[in-house]
């Protein structure tokens, strides 16, 4: 498996991709629009042979410092629990280290997400609307930049809270 940037001729297969692994075209028109804002700001592919078989985008967030959001995360059915969401997570969060952001925020799974890093306490005194206790957030130093304020995603997923 190989992960790389996500390249224009990758766009159909990825929007077939996420709208399998979600079951639903919602979240495939989320990646469509955060592109077409030049909102995905870091939006790699998991590539086994010929086919994509995993996506991951990152979005730049409104926030106190630079952060990110992950989402959204899609796996090709069939092809779960190999490793290849893990892949995808650990190298966007490297890349976005690279680049300087503080912290990357997630609305998801915990007990997915823990394992990468992500916490909810560490997100608990952030204001957005999808604060709770799947709301979390990683440092991407040694600690957050700032501890409080408020955060949100980019426009595209307005109206999904």
């Amino acid at each position: 498996m190989q992960i790389r940037d996500e390249q224009p001729r990758d766009h159909a297969a990825i929007a077939e991709l996420v709208e399998r692994a979600f079951g639903q075209p919602v979240e495939a028109r989320l990646v469509e629009k955060l592109r077409d804002d030049g909102d995905a700001a870091i939006s790699l592919v998991a590539e086994e042979g010929d086919a994509i078989v995993g996506h991951i985008l990152l979005s730049p967030m409104a926030a106190p410092f630079p952060a990110l959001g992950l989402a959204p995360l899609a796996v090709l059915p069939g092809h779960e629990r190999k490793g290849i969401g893990s892949a995808l997570v650990k190298a966007a969060i490297a890349r976005a280290g690279e680049r300087n952001y503080g912290a990357v925020f997630v609305l998801g799974d915990p007990g997915y997400y823990e394992r990468f890093g992500f916490r909810a306490a560490l997100a608990a005194d952030f204001s957005s609307p999808y604060a709770g206790p799947y709301f979390m957030v990683m440092p991407l130093r040694e600690s957050l930049p700032a501890t409080t304020g408020r955060v949100d995603y980019a426009r595209a997923f307005d109206g999904l809270a």
